[in-house]
């Protein structure tokens, strides 16, 4: 009687998979969402950021920014292999629907650790961020990303709420040439006046910084930086 069962269950188990292979599969949706899905694997749902320090958030982000760095991705001036490979295949006019898609965004932001740091780094950080380093030709953070560093439109992001491993790991690839942009680019000349230890305080203040309330990036011409991409006090 066991060995019978035995029998009836495989062979209900062969007719079931039988089955199972011989239906048509549900057809995929063609929504931009499922076409976007190799981004919010890494970057979450909505583009609120991975689960670890180096997948940053793009939700909320000037739309002109992220489809600068998808340009940047295709043209070999940033790198990272999974990008490069994602973005290679994309037209223009796809690159500006997915960074209109992220911009759109308004999701909570993630709080993430920072490393133990002395309070003479911090406040290093807090003045190459608000005040910036005359002497070394370095201007204040908040002079291009806005007085709440929350970015302006069109095309300067946000530095609120970035994990402190991302921003360091972006301004040290800006000093290995591994990322870039198209010239005058503006943060290849200020990483250029820092130190490894500045990176790190910077990275960990602002790390460190609540974000407000109100974290939309400022209007277009709300700000003036004061770099001319080269040259200081222009």
């Amino acid at each position: 009687m066991r060995r019978l069962l035995r029998r009836l269950a495989a062979a209900a188990a062969v007719l079931c998979a039988g089955s199972l292979w011989g239906a048509e599969a549900p057809p995929v949706p063609d929504t931009l969402v499922q076409r976007i899905a190799a981004c919010t694997s890494c970057h979450g749902e909505h583009g609120e950021g991975g689960n670890n320090g180096f997948n940053p958030r793009l939700a909320g982000k000037p739309a002109g920014y992220l489809h600068r760095q998808m340009q940047d991705f295709q043209r070999g001036l940033r790198h990272y292999e999974i990008m490069e490979y994602t973005v290679a295949p994309l037209t223009d006019a796809y690159m500006r629907e997915i960074a209109e898609y992220f911009a759109a965004q308004d999701v909570p932001y993630t709080r993430h650790p920072i490393p133990a740091t002395t309070p003479a780094a911090m406040a290093r950080g807090e003045q190459l961020v608000t005040q910036g380093d005359a002497a070394r030709g370095v201007p204040a953070c908040m002079a291009c990303h806005g007085p709440n560093l929350t970015g302006v439109q069109p095309d300067i992001p946000g530095l609120v709420g970035l994990p402190y491993d991302y921003i360091s790991a972006q301004l040290g690839s800006w000093r290995t040439d591994t990322r870039s942009t198209v010239a005058p680019d503006c943060m290849a000349t200020v990483v250029s006046r820092l130190s490894d230890a500045d990176i790190s305080a910077v990275s960990a203040w602002l790390a460190q910084r609540p974000v407000p309330a109100d974290a939309h990036a400022e209007p277009p011409g709300s700000v003036k930086p004061p770099l001319r991409c080269g040259v200081l006090g222009g």
